[in-house]
């Protein structure tokens, strides 16, 4: 069976994203120490646990750096609109996994983009990891709601793979932790409807759709580099991408450059030391006009 395709129009949906937001007078606006979702109900003997890669992304993405950044970038008029704060930002992540990233990004919207009315999406090729993604969100949203602060709104996690089920141009920020380690061959998509009990070598496989990246650990994030001017927005189109040393991250900074004159790619964070043989960056690439 072919994975589940829908295609979501964010204007549609930004009446029903302001109905669910209330902007409380009570939450915190100065630096602060984010809380980590809870994701103690994932299932992680078949979706990927998080890891150093994951909070490497939760610490970038809650840098002071970062914040001023998205801050100024999402909260300007976009093109062809004289006010600020017209457009509700829809903020995708592909291969959300336990989606404890997304899920952070959605609970702090407020802090991390300086304004509470984002949609939120996520999409993997893991049905397990689907369904754990919405119970972390949900279980984040519930923390806001009980200390009275703002979260996004929650369009769903959808089965399949990369950006099949967007239409062009409306990603406004795209998150992407991929399979990024080297293997001999990529393990194959899904085809069949996942059973709901597993056995080991199901979990096994299922969790080498999180990490196994083919030829230099890039034959996935190269498929997801080629449709990033397709599918961000055109006004204000950002994405955060991890890689690792061994997928030659310079090489990555020098095809983005290639695109244009309307493109900037910097690295926002990185892991320091040597972790094992993998040394981690996240590379932001963003639409300059």
């Amino acid at each position: 069976m072919m994975p589940r395709v829908y295609h979501i129009d964010v204007h549609d949906l930004v009446r029903l994203a302001s109905l669910k937001n209330v902007d409380s007078m009570s939450e915190p606006r100065e630096r602060i120490m984010l809380p980590t979702p809870s994701t103690s109900h994932v299932p992680y003997e078949r979706v990927y646990e998080p890891a150093e890669d994951s909070f490497l992304f939760l610490d970038t993405l809650s840098s002071e750096s970062e914040k001023i950044f998205l801050q100024d970038y999402f909260n300007q008029p976009r093109e062809g609109s004289t006010s600020k704060n017209s457009s509700t930002p829809l903020v995708v992540e592909i291969g959300t996994g336990s989606g404890v990233v997304l899920s952070f990004l959605h609970a702090h919207a407020k802090n991390i983009l300086g304004r509470p009315d984002i949609l939120t999406a996520g999409v993997d090729v893991n049905r397990f990891a689907c369904k754990a993604t919405t119970e972390t969100l949900r279980a984040a949203e519930l923390v806001q709601d009980i200390k009275g602060w703002s979260h996004g709104f929650y369009l769903g996690n959808i089965l399949g793979d990369l950006t099949g089920f967007l239409k062009p141009g409306q990603v406004d920020l795209l998150i992407f932790n991929p399979p990024y380690v080297p293997t001999p061959e990529l393990p194959q998509l899904p085809h069949k409807e996942a059973k709901t009990t597993t056995t080991y070598e199901d979990d096994s496989y299922l969790l080498s759709l999180s990490y196994a990246g083919g030829l230099d650990g890039m034959e996935t994030t190269n498929r997801l580099l080629q449709s990033l001017p397709k599918i961000l927005s055109c006004s204000r189109g950002c994405a955060y991408i991890l890689l690792c040393a061994q997928n030659k991250p310079e090489k990555v900074r020098e095809q983005i450059q290639s695109w244009g004159s309307g493109w900037a790619v910097e690295t926002a964070g990185t892991i320091g030391k040597q972790g094992g043989w993998e040394k981690l960056q996240i590379l932001r690439i963003w639409r300059t006009h």
